[in-house]
């Protein structure tokens, strides 16, 4: 633990950081872009606030369809009503229809035309005919009995899209019009279908006393634009068909909710003006109609996603639209507010920024303003819709799984506004200005599992190269057996001279940091400052010259330099390896160490040795020990720098497999590392830990090893969806589990590309090579994350380098990345085929199938082209050099790394 002395000392720092960092100028800074981002996103919620006209519809309709049925029960699963909820959903209608049409004649309907009566409503009653000979006949006797007891039934309709729907013939269905027609005196007969069998069979024309026509243009594809024009050219065309026969549009409707079908499209306002033109129409020319639905049907799913939406009035019996003046979102208001409030609480967090700019709060409040828009969308959507159970699940669950990408997605737009519009890193170590006054002594451990000898010599000729007075190095080989690794390491360690410790332990226990604390053992006792590199790594002459000198401040426990390669350029692969590689240590590394959190990488740190006592030695409670012991310093109050300059460069892994191997365990180790310290990040008193560095631990975690999880999860679960969504015809609404997809993927395009171009100072090429090998770790950090949760203690496994350990196994390193991306198009492909409708949300669905691919595709690509000659950088410097040829004027860039230097 840190003296208290120096503890009062870094508390009174951290007060006037705190007063620093709540001064009144950033406090007012930060107000005013928050109220202008907020003035913005409410204008922008007001400008998309559309606003249709139509001609105001009449004071009462002629005719509305009516199912009194409670929103909850399901008449077509055996649901009936009751008097009580006739009586209640009859008052709701009966200020805006003088008749109503009902399609049964049973399960309670046959209190209908009685309660109609007394609100002096006519009533078109229906007998459901379907091919169950037992029901036809009691639908048959109770209308005949109704209309014979009840004189406000006008009209009676014998089965509704019988034919239709081939349940009966049309020679069957007449006999029961005519049977009806006999039994009943008086009252008009008929039966109700859709306009094209109305012509195909006169014959049902004749035995009807009028026409009562279908006319739904949404089911024919039509655009809300033409649909009204649509009904009215049918109806001329039934005109000219049977002139002097009375012709009824028995159903006209467009659904407010649901998917498109063609181009039509559905929605509340577009249901308003299309009802409320065709209104207009059929008066001014004297057409009988009847409005489907007077209510939304919850229970309707048999007629896809628009069955629930045809109703003037919601479940809830709430009129949907004005029936005059202009159509406006009644909902527009409540959700501009919604949006606003979430997206202010959300930008709460840029009040606690440090050093803010304009820009950088201006992108931070936008994201989250973003985000409120979005999550008020998602609102509007659960409370417009009626979900079944399975649809409220799989929203519900989708929903959950995009959180944390929306988060991630936020915290990238964050990193990219806190580098593009920033201020410049102030934390960064820099070589010292003048000589250090004092050369503490420090102790180098490599440890080392068996290594090839001549690249491990080469570690330890440039320790002894080190421009470094006062050190020493002790080497450990621990559980090599063959002497031929270790008795080259001994011969040479005495050769280099006194300074080297050569160590050989058989039976080490707590894989490498059970090495390590073995050499800690072996170290000179006046040695203040250890140093961790592995042996793979050939070290700049300055490392200790330049970093040492910070260990002057007792506050600091670690100083860490960046790991980088000198093996780029044995293949395109490696290189691609090496640019990703790079992206974490000079934009996540960098950002991180501004807020003291940097993530403590087990090569080229320097440990002061009070603080590795105090954190607990290095522990194998995982098998990432260096991460852990940095977090455990931090908790304990020791401040950790870093610096971006290299010092030191080691190997690549030698294959796709080894890196996936090494990303695995990194990976395991976090997700250890969690379970370890994850109550000090929910329990202030229980550490030193500032809130800075709870946030960027968490979001780390969060970023790397949840989002990961997430996008593999959410395209497995995509694939199994892909069956319900082709063949059940159930899709994903598209503004809240496809879209976001989407655009997160576009944002870690733009951030990846956009900060290794400014700070890795990379090309294009090479940006996408390692957007690529980034991309290709996301089920092999999924992978780790699951056994990390179910699986203790994996053992620790080392990283083949150097050429040595590893060779290209005969079995394909991304065999399930192939077969999920494989899946996940042949879904895509069959979207395709199947949407014979168009429907939006399922082509978007489509696309984004393509998207979660592209990681699975990452890594299939990878470890196919480390099998071809393609990632021989030979060939690609033989393509270009053919190019010069052919364009001997022109001169391009090969993309080809360049030689690693040492300073």
């Amino acid at each position: 633990m840190l003296p208290s002395s120096v503890k009062a000392e870094y508390k009174g720092l951290a007060d006037n950081e705190n007063r620093r960092r709540f001064s009144k100028s950033t406090f007012a800074l930060v107000l005013a872009v928050m109220a202008m981002v907020a003035t913005v996103h409410g204008a922008l919620w007001m400008w998309a606030q559309e606003t249709m006209s139509a001609p105001a519809a009449i004071n009462k309709f002629p005719s509305l369809s009516f199912a009194p049925y409670d929103p909850k029960s399901d008449p077509e699963s055996g649901g009936v009503t009751n008097e009580a909820q006739i009586r209640s959903d009859m008052k709701v209608v009966a200020p805006y229809t003088r008749a109503i049409r009902t399609y049964s004649s049973t399960g309670g309907l046959e209190y209908v035309p009685s309660v109609a009566a007394e609100h002096g409503i006519k009533v078109s009653m229906g007998a459901w005919v379907d091919k169950s000979d037992d029901r036809n006949e009691r639908e048959l006797r109770a209308v005949v009995d109704l209309a014979r007891k009840n004189s406000n039934i006008n009209a009676i309709v014998v089965g509704n899209e019988t034919i239709l729907r081939a349940e009966q013939t049309v020679d069957e269905l007449i006999k029961k019009i005519q049977r009806v027609k006999r039994e009943t005196s008086g009252i008009p007969v008929t039966t109700g279908e859709i306009w094209n069998i109305w012509l195909e069979h006169p014959e049902l024309v004749s035995a009807v006393d009028f026409i009562a026509v279908h006319i739904l243009p949404y089911w024919e594809g039509h655009p809300e634009t033409s649909a009204v024009d649509q009904a009215i050219i049918i109806y001329n065309k039934l005109r000219a068909a049977y002139p002097g026969k009375r012709i009824v549009i028995a159903e006209f409707g467009w659904p407010s909710g649901g998917y498109n079908l063609h181009r039509a499209q559905p929605g509340p306002m577009i249901q308003a003006q299309v009802i409320r033109d065709f209104v207009a129409r059929a008066e001014a020319y004297g057409i009988d109609y009847n409005i489907v639905e007077a209510f939304d049907q919850p229970w309707k799913t048999n007629e896809g996603s628009v069955g629930c939406y045809w109703g003037l009035f919601d479940g809830d019996r709430n009129l949907k639209f004005n029936l005059a003046g202009d159509i406006t979102n009644t909902r527009a208001n409540t959700n501009t507010i919604i949006a606003l409030v979430i997206g202010a609480l959300l930008s709460l967090t840029a009040l606690k920024m440090v050093r803010p700019t304009f820009g950088h709060v201006a992108m931070r409040v936008a994201a989250a303003n973003a985000v409120g828009a979005w999550l008020a969308v998602v609102f509007d959507y659960w409370v417009t819709h009626y979900f079944v159970t399975g649809a409220m699940f799989s929203m519900a669950l989708g929903f959950i799984l995009l959180i944390p990408l929306v988060f991630v997605a936020m915290a990238r737009i964050d990193e990219l506004a806190a580098i593009v519009f920033g201020r410049a890193p102030r934390r960064l170590l820099a070589k010292p200005a003048h000589d250090p006054v004092r050369a503490p002594k420090v102790s180098i451990h490599i440890p080392a599992y068996r290594e090839q000898p001549e690249m491990l010599k080469a570690t330890l000729d440039a320790v002894a190269r080190l421009d470094y007075p006062n050190f020493e190095c002790v080497v450990i080989i621990n559980n090599t057996p063959d002497p031929a690794c270790w008795q080259p390491i001994e011969a040479h360690c005495k050769l280099l001279g006194e300074r080297f410790k050569f160590l050989n332990e058989p039976k080490v226990q707590g894989f490498k940091a059970g090495a390590l604390r073995i050499a800690l053992a072996h170290t000179d006792p006046e040695a203040e400052v250890i140093g961790v590199i592995d042996a793979d790594y050939v070290v700049h002459p300055d490392w200790l010259k330049d970093l040492v000198p910070a260990f002057e401040d007792p506050r600091v426990g670690i100083v860490q330099a960046p790991q980088d390669h000198r093996d780029g350029k044995r293949s395109v692969m490696h290189e691609m390896m090496n640019a990703e590689y790079a992206g974490f240590f000079d934009i996540g590394m960098v950002q991180r160490n501004e807020h003291d959190a940097i993530v403590v990488h087990g090569t080229m740190v320097l440990i002061r040795r009070t603080a590795l006592k105090a954190g607990g030695d290095w522990s194998s409670d995982t098998i990432c020990e260096d991460t852990d012991l940095g977090l455990c310093l931090l908790e304990q109050g020791w401040s950790v720098h870093y610096t971006s300059r290299r010092y030191g460069w080691g190997m690549l892994p030698d294959t796709y497999e080894a890196f996936r191997k090494q990303r695995h365990r990194w990976a395991y180790g976090g997700v250890q590392i969690v379970k370890k310290h994850w109550r000090q990040m929910w329990q202030p008193e229980a550490t030193r830990l500032t809130g800075d560095q709870r946030r960027e631990f968490l979001m780390g975690w969060f970023n790397w090893l949840g989002a990961e999880s997430v996008g593999v999860l959410m395209a497995i679960l995509n694939i199994l969806w892909v069956p319900v969504v082709a063949f059940g015809g159930i899709a994903v609404p598209e503004r809240i589990l496809t879209l976001p997809i989407v655009a997160t993927f576009v944002i870690y395009l733009v951030h990846f590309m956009w900060l290794y171009r400014q700070r890795v100072g990379i090309g294009p090429v090479r940006s996408i090579g390692a957007a690529i090998a980034a991309m290709g770790m996301q089920f092999t950090v999924a992978k780790a994350v699951a056994d990390g949760v179910v699986k203790d203690n994996l053992p620790f496994n080392v990283t083949a380098k150097g050429g040595g350990k590893a060779k290209k196994g005969s079995d394909f390193a991304a065999f399930w990345e192939t077969v999920i991306a494989g899946l996940l198009l042949l879904g895509a492909a069959v979207l395709h085929m199947t949407n014979y409708h168009q429907v939006n949300e399922i082509n978007i669905f489509k696309w984004v199938l393509v998207v979660q691919s592209l990681p699975f595709l990452a890594a299939a690509g990878m470890a196919a082209l480390e099998r071809t000659p393609l990632n021989d950088f030979a060939l690609w410097r033989r393509l270009v050099e053919r190019i010069h040829a052919a364009l001997p004027r022109r001169t391009a860039d090969v993309g080809v790394p360049p030689k690693v230097s040492a300073d």
